[in-house]
């Protein structure tokens, strides 16, 4: 299982980085406002590297600001500004005896999953979630949920419960308008988790990430391990703002089913899919309709194979707002009895 990295403390040095995309180069403002509350609100200092601001910086030069940031020992935690779409391209640039050596906590999502993954592989804990131009640089004030989440994460190795969010949003706003920050963004009522399956608690190290970075590591194959090597593990899977259909969704599970891989799972989590984008603005009943059809989605595969384990649906994380946050290769308890969601941070 993987080992927990040390914690940094209010007044540490840690590190932010672009691995994944660029973007506070075309978007400074919303990234400003999370390095600002990372700095006031959590106390930390935060560090850039050469390539933070870079939109469009090679693979190599932004693995170099990985490399430098896990070896540099005053640096004691590393966030990401964001996502992208091809830092799979970075990985083979990373050094694994540096990230091995000098384990620290690494926070990030969607693209990020790359890199949580090799971390993974290198048998260190990371954390999915706290994107600095989303969760510290929400419009208005970081979400309530996701601030305990991030705090908990950032300076505790604590058992923290997830909880159902009573309000979610996941419209997209114009980070080029000032507007948008400074004003929260629309919230729906949340309507708490959906359970399937057997009621059973199991506990066990979490895999997964944002289905379509999953898949883009399944189909080139490097960083996925021998099916038995997630045996027990808790999956955990949520979907980009790309809306992939349910029929991809499907794809991609009963190619994991097909290579042996979705049986090994002992529970899974899914998070609510993120239903609407600058670029595919659903109606209310658009979304809904989006939103069972991935779930029916997942249930088959599940029903195909591994129809044994508990699942947990409409779980806040990822690419919708609040944005809790799960250890990845942490434990994780889905007590499906008492309806609850355990991490230990």
């Amino acid at each position: 299982m993987p080992a927990y990295p040390d914690k940094p403390q209010p007044g540490d040095r840690v590190a932010i980085l672009s691995p994944a995309a660029g973007l506070p180069a075309i978007f400074p403002a919303p990234y400003e406002l999370g390095l600002s509350r990372l700095e006031k609100e959590f106390g930390l200092v935060p560090v850039e590297y050469p390539t933070t601001r870079v939109l469009g910086a090679s693979p190599a030069a932004r693995a170099a600001d990985v490399n430098a940031a896990f070896a540099d020992p005053s640096i004691k935690a590393v966030l990401t500004s964001i996502g992208g779409e091809d830092q799979v391209k970075v990985l083979r640039h990373l050094d694994p005896d540096v990230l091995r050596a000098n384990p620290k906590p690494f926070f990030g999502l969607s693209d990020n999953t790359n890199l949580c993954n090799y971390l993974w592989n290198l048998g260190v804990v990371s954390y999915y979630g706290g994107a600095i131009m989303t969760a510290f640089g929400r419009g208005g004030a970081m979400e309530a949920q996701t601030a305990e989440a991030l705090r908990a994460a950032l300076f505790t190795h604590d058992e923290y419960e997830l909880r159902p969010a009573p309000a979610y949003s996941d419209v997209d706003r114009d980070w080029g308008d000032p507007a948008t920050l400074a004003s929260e963004p629309e919230p729906f009522p949340g309507g708490g988790w959906r359970w399937h399956g057997p009621s059973r608690a199991v506990t066990g190290p979490s895999w997964g990430g944002c289905l379509e970075i999953v898949d883009l590591n399944l189909r080139v194959g490097t960083h996925i391990r021998q099916p038995a090597t997630y045996d027990g593990c808790v999956l955990f899977l949520e979907t980009s703002e790309e809306l992939p259909d349910a029929a991809y969704v499907y794809r991609v599970l009963m190619a994991m089913g097909e290579r042996g891989l979705l049986q090994r799972f002992g529970a899974a989590i899914v998070g609510r899919p993120k239903a609407w984008s600058l670029d595919n603005r659903l109606t209310p009943e658009r979304k809904a309709a989006y939103t069972a059809a991935q779930q029916e989605a997942v249930l088959k595969a599940f029903t195909e194979y591994n129809p044994d384990i508990p699942l947990v649906f409409q779980v806040d994380i990822g690419h919708t707002d609040p944005q809790l946050v799960i250890p990845y290769g942490g434990v994780v308890a889905v007590d499906a009895p008492a309806g609850r969601i355990t991490v230990r941070y």
